[in-house]
């Protein structure tokens, strides 16, 4: 048998050799001459149909070229790809730096109104204080005209059972009847006055609870955007939300939102210059009343003496025992404090050793075994129940106790108010003299 010819054994470049240039080599056809050969028509029919060797190679040549082509669009693609990737990036990471810039500015501008906000709710809130304070002193004021009135009715009544001829109309009950008219026209003006102190506080807090709500908002806002900000790529919490990507209806523009806020500051900074006027009036009117009902006061007489050192005798009994009632009541509460601490300090305790025993009970098999350490940690935890239950009880009594305390204090409290009540009728409505007369600090409803 013949040997066939050898094979290429490196590929040749399919761009420097062209198919369409190779060399036709031409095979004979071995002959088989042997015993078992055979030859004829039939066996050239066989041949034919195979591939020439020609063909083979340019089949060979076709899958290199494509294979190169495939190759070199492949690596185009690639890079193209890898051009848009880094491309897309980097726009991604430009503007996700803007939005997280733009969300910083947003949230300047948030600090900002709500720092102005939470200013103006702070000057409300002390200015209805000290209107607060005015409106008291306008209670106690006129609370204390009221001392004055009787007394000058009551002397009046008095001077009513003067025998003749004493019974003249003299300067003195000229003063009394103007003292008397002075006294109404006083109360009448603080009631008005009170009414006006009444109304702008409840307009300072009206204005108060909007600017409220606003800083609550910008708060919420500013937690919100805040949270937006600290949001990366890293983050563990976001998530695809499509539908986001679109405004609200209702939403607001900056300059809308920017007004809404400077609109509730510029009426409640209204509200507060008002109450701040109104405070000045009040002042000149408590004063100015003071010293009026003062320029009208005449002596008094001598008040019951005894009478008033028995009350301020028990007067300050009741104060001594509330004095010590009240220490009581703060080593009572320390007591509380001391027991539910102790409470709190053997939760843990107990926390730990039912934890054990509820780890342990997941031993697997035969090891689920009453041994010492499960005994004790039974015992242990009713040790520590037992002590937490004592430990309530007398927390409880120590709350009943100071429970008892606090009603003690409140009757103390009352006890010495109707002892203070007493003290201001024995001196004021039932003296014989007009020394006793309400003081301007008094009168001006500083006290």
């Amino acid at each position: 048998m013949s040997h066939p010819g050898v094979l290429l054994t490196k590929e040749p470049a399919p761009q420097t050799v062209p198919v369409s240039e190779l060399p036709m080599k031409v095979y004979e056809p071995a002959l088989n001459t042997g015993p078992d050969s055979s030859c004829g028509l039939a066996t050239a029919g066989f041949r034919t149909a195979k591939y020439l060797p020609e063909e083979w190679h340019q089949h060979n040549y076709a899958q290199y070229h494509e294979a190169f082509a495939d190759r070199d669009h492949s690596e185009r693609v690639r890079h193209e790809s890898q051009n848009v990737a880094a491309y897309t990036a980097d726009l991604a990471r430009r503007t996700q730096d803007d939005s997280t810039a733009k969300v910083g500015e947003r949230l300047q501008d948030i600090h900002f109104w709500k720092s102005e906000l939470q200013r103006e709710i702070e000057d409300l809130v002390a200015e209805t204080d000290l209107l607060a304070a005015q409106k008291l002193r306008l209670e106690r004021a006129l609370d204390a005209t009221e001392v004055p009135y009787s007394i000058a009715t009551d002397n009046l009544q008095c001077r009513e059972r003067r025998q003749p001829p004493d019974l003249v109309r003299d300067e003195v009950e000229a003063g009394l009847l103007k003292e008397a008219e002075l006294i109404r026209n006083i109360q009448e003006l603080l009631k008005r006055t009170l009414k006006q102190a009444v109304n702008q506080m409840q307009l300072n807090r009206d204005h108060k609870q909007i600017c409220e709500m606003d800083w609550s908002d910008k708060v919420e806002t500013y937690n919100i955007d805040e949270k937006c900000g600290r949001y990366n790529n890293q983050s563990t919490t976001i998530q695809f939300h499509p539908s986001s990507s679109k405004f609200e209806e209702s939403a607001s523009t900056p300059e809308t939102w920017a007004k809404h806020s400077h609109d509730n500051i510029y009426r409640a900074e209204r509200e507060k210059l008002a109450s701040i006027n109104l405070r000045a009036l009040i002042d000149n009117i408590l004063h100015d009343t003071a010293e009026d009902l003062r320029m009208q006061c005449d002596a008094v007489n001598q008040a019951f003496a005894k009478r008033c050192e028995e009350m301020e005798d028990a007067k300050h009994k009741l104060e001594h025992h509330l004095q010590k009632a009240l220490k009581e009541i703060g080593d009572q509460e320390h007591n509380i404090a001391a027991l539910k601490q102790a409470i709190k300090d053997k939760e843990t305790p107990l926390k730990v050793a039912q934890t054990r025993l509820y780890d342990r009970s997941f031993r697997p098999n035969v090891d689920l075994c009453r041994d010492a350490a499960q005994f004790r940690l039974i015992s242990e935890v009713e040790e520590l129940t037992e002590s937490i239950e004592a430990l309530k009880k007398k927390l409880l009594e120590s709350e009943q106790a100071l429970r008892n305390l606090e009603d003690t204090r409140m009757n103390l409290e009352k006890e010495i108010a109707v002892k203070a009540n007493s003290i201001f009728i024995d001196r004021q409505k039932c003296m014989a003299h007009r020394a006793r007369y309400p003081t301007v600090l008094k009168l001006a409803g500083y006290q």
